[in-house]
This record gives structure tokens, C-alpha cells and sequence, in this order.
């Protein structure tokens, strides 16, 4: 897909196999981790592991001791938009605004969620290591001036909380743990970017730079920086994408051997570590968020299909050529099932059809699945919703109906467990695209 938080808003969904089908130095980031002597002790000690053993079994279902208790769930039905900065996907506009252009363009935005329905906006903060907020972390972000670490003038995020809750809608800080850059020239970030001053802690795969999830220091690095947005305004919630280890990239190799070597003994192989290194900062992550701001939620947008059936009885009945489990390393049931998240927004990005053998996914079988997963858990269910196919001639015929995000709608009513849904994206939300917003706005305005 055509989008960088999703799959990545870069390149136009080449097919990367049936998923999302898709995807100065002001504050220059001259922070270390920060982690003391004893923390990484802890955190290399090889027994200490999320999966509980090299087995990396299934968690057992429920909330068991080290879960972080859940709260109350919110009583309204959420209706969000994803708001994406990444590559100026959706604002702002162009790079190089002047911040008074700038800002009448988010307001924009935050006054089209509000007509069209919605009650929750979920903003991009931080898309390629570097941040909408003066952050001590990391530089000021790309996609607002155009060069990387230049003061645009304002404060974007404290701007975006302030005129959402005046407007009576949530601000979701949504970030990007992992991703440095959509290239692979470390020279080409600020001068004093926390990937040039520790260049051990970034490898290249797939054209971009990416921080290597296996170091302890980088764990801690990018909840630090994340977290610091959290400490200084009032957001309702810390909101992450699909992205942890890449999505597979044929003919190559994510290279973290060295930090296999020194951190994966004990585990049955690197599979294994690498999602127990996600599952460590997601954990990590949750009780953070309730010591710094406990009225704060966190929630989780994965790829849709957790693992398909054929590959474990646990599954949905699906053929996707990706599974979140196996090839991004990351355990999204089971952040469930342990009650470490708030909310889970599976990108269920397909149409709900009769059931076909020949298309990797179907929606109703997905939504299905997910309200079995979620089902006792205190997790509530937000679907992710392609209001970007719609009307889109390189979409199948399905995507050019009007309807099918409304018959998406009238599908998960019938799950207590869907608690509201999400739409990629703004850009969308206000462009209307066959007339699908309005019909949506029009039938489904949430209630509460």
C-alpha cells in the first residue's frame, strides 16, 4: 500500500506479498540510552526472557502475574483516522510550510474528523526517528521544514492535543519504534542524530536504516524517546503501527548476528529472540506508560494476520504470505492474552466476501478471529479499516462499491468484542472517495 506507517508509506504496495498490500540539530538527539550498568545486567541475563524459555511456547491465555491490569474500558464507540506525517503522506501538505500554514492545516484536519463522525485522531509523532515535539532524543522531524533538525517554529504535537480535546476528540500519539530512515546513507541524517553518534546501533535492510531491536540500549533508547512525548502532554494514548523487525525483503538479510552471538543464548533459535526482544519492549513499553501518565492507554496496530492456520491450529483460516509471528517477530496474540495493551487495531485491509481459496484473506473471517482472540481479555478491538482502496482502479472490483466499508460496519456490530474502528487515512477522510465517508458518516455516527 501506498503509505509509511501501515506498511511502511513508501512505496506503492508492490505486492510485498498479500498483506497491508501496501505502508538545525534544535534537538539534535544527543542522548545516550541511559541505561545503567545494572539494567543491562538484566537485560542480558539470558534467562530473563519474555517467551519464559528457549521453547518460545504459546502463552498461556488470560492475564497471568506480570501483566499489566487493564483498565476500564472507554464506553464510547471509538471512530478514529490515522493521520500520517511520514513522506508528508497526509500533512502537512508539503515540506517547508510556514508554521502558521502548517498548523491551519492540521486544524484542518482535526475539524474534518470532527464532521465526518470521528472522535479520535491517531497522529504520527515520530515517523523516521525524529520527532514533532522539541525533544531532548531526538531532532525536530523531516516532514515539517524539509531538513531534518530545523526548529519549524511551533510545537506541532502540543498544538495537536490542546485543539483535539477542544474539539472533543482523542490524540493518539502514534510512533515508530525501530525505523531510522527511508534510505540507507547515514550522512545523510542531522549531525548529531543519536544513528550517527552510535552507529552500532542501526543496521541497513531493505533501503532503509533501521535501529537493531536486539540491543538492550536501543530498547531503551526508543522508549526514552518515545516516552519523553508522553511526559509532556496530555495524550490519550501511546499508538504504534505494524512495524518491528521489516517485513521480508527477498534476496536479503536483516544482519543482527553479532547481537544474536552476544544476547540469543538460551533461546531455540533467532526466531525466538527477536520476538522475545519485541515482546520485552511492548512490556517494557505498558509499564512505563502507567508510571508516567496512568490514565494514558496503549495500543497496537499489527498486520492483520497473526499466523495463518496451516502453520499453527491457533491461526485464522487465511493464506497470507506474511504472518506477523514469524516474519516481523512479534507476538500479537499473546500481547493480548497478557494483557500488556489496551487496545489491538489488527489492519484488516481486505474485503469481507464469500469465502474464496484464491485471495489470502477475507475481513469477516479476520474480525471473527481477533473478537475470539480478544474475547475476556479487558482488550478492546478496534479494526483497521482501507478506506485507501476505496475507489482505487488498481484495487480489486470490490474496493470500487461504495458500500463495502459499510457493510464492514454492519459485519462488526455483531461482535460485541469490535469496539470502534480505524480508517487509513486523512488524506481519505477528507477527500471522500466514491462518496464511502459520507455514507459512513451519515449511517454510523458512533454512539456515546
Amino acid at each position: 500500500m501506498a503509505h509509511i506507517g501501515r506498511r511502511g508509506l513508501v512505496a506503492a504496495a508492490t505486492g510485498a506479498v498479500t498483506a497491508l498490500l501496501t505502508a538545525g540539530d534544535a534537538a539534535a538527539g544527543t542522548s545516550t540510552a541511559g541505561t545503567s550498568a545494572a539494567d543491562r545486567a538484566t537485560d542480558s541475563a539470558t534467562g530473563d526472557t519474555m517467551a519464559g524459555n528457549a521453547a518460545d511456547r504459546h502463552p498461556v491465555d488470560g492475564n497471568p502475574a506480570g501483566g499489566v491490569p487493564r483498565r476500564q474500558a472507554p464506553r464510547r464507540e471509538f471512530r478514529g483516522m490515522w493521520l500520517a506525517t511520514v513522506v508528508n503522506r497526509d500533512w502537512p501538505s508539503k515540506p517547508g510550510l510556514t508554521a502558521a500554514r502548517q498548523r491551519t492545516e492540521l486544524l484542518a484536519h482535526l475539524d474534518t474528523a470532527v464532521a465526518r463522525g470521528l472522535n479520535a485522531v491517531v497522529l504520527q509523532v515520530r515517523p523516521t526517528a525524529d520527532a514533532l515535539w522539541p525533544s531532548p532524543y531526538e531532532p525536530w522531524a523531516q516532514c515539517l521544514t524539509g531538513t531534518q533538525g530545523k526548529d519549524p517554529g511551533w510545537d506541532p504535537l502540543g498544538t495537536a492535543v490542546r485543539e483535539a480535546h477542544a474539539r472533543g476528540l482523542e490524540l493518539h500519539a502514534w510512533f515508530n519504534p525501530y525505523r531510522v530512515a527511508n534510505h540507507t546513507d547515514p550522512a545523510r541524517l542531522t549531525a548529531r542524530h543519536p544513528a550517527r553518534v552510535h552507529p552500532e546501533w542501526v543496521l541497513p535492510y531493505g533501503g532503509k536504516l533501521y535501529y537493531n531491536p536486539g540491543l538492550p540500549e536501543v530498547r531503551r533508547f526508543v522508549q526514552d524517546a518515545m516516552l519523553d512525548a508522553v511526559a509532556r502532554y496530555a495524550v490519550d494514548a501511546v499508538h504504534w503501527d505494524d512495524y518491528f523487525y521489516p517485513y521480508p525483503v527477498a534476496g536479503q538479510t536483516f544482519k543482527d548476528d553479532s547481537a544474536y552471538a552476544r544476547y540469543g543464548a538460551g533461546f531455540r533459535d533467532r526466531a525466538a529472540w527477536r520476538r522475545d526482544n519485541t515482546d520485552r519492549l511492548v512490556k517494557e513499553t505498558a509499564e512505563r506508560i502507567k508510571r508516567i501518565r496512568k490514565n494514558a492507554r496503549f495500543g497496537i496496530s499489527p498486520f492483520g494476520v497473526w499466523r495463518n492456520a496451516a502453520t499453527d491450529p491457533l491461526g485464522s483460516d487465511t493464506r497470507a504470505g506474511v504472518q506477523t509471528y514469524d516474519d516481523l517477530h512479534a507476538d500479537s496474540r499473546a500481547w493480548v492474552k497478557r494483557g500488556w495493551i489496551d487496545y489491538v487495531v489488527p489492519q484488516l485491509y481486505w474485503l469481507a466476501q464469500p469465502l474464496d481459496l484464491r485471495v489470502p484473506a477475507n475481513y469477516a473471517v479476520l474480525v471473527d478471529w481477533w473478537a475470539d482472540v480478544v474475547r475476556g481479555t479487558g482488550v478492546d478491538l478496534y479494526v483497521g479499516e482501507a478506506l485507501y482502496k476505496v475507489g482505487d482502479p488498481a484495487q480489486p472490483k470490490g474496493w470500487q462499491n461504495p458500500a463495502e466499508l459499510s457493510r464492514h460496519l454492519d459485519l462488526c456490530a455483531k461482535y460485541p468484542e469490535v469496539r470502534g474502528n480505524i480508517y487509513f487515512a486523512a488524506r481519505e477522510i477528507a477527500s471522500d472517495p466514491l462518496g464511502a465517508v459520507s455514507m459512513i458518516a451519515e449511517r454510523y455516527r458512533p454512539k456515546g
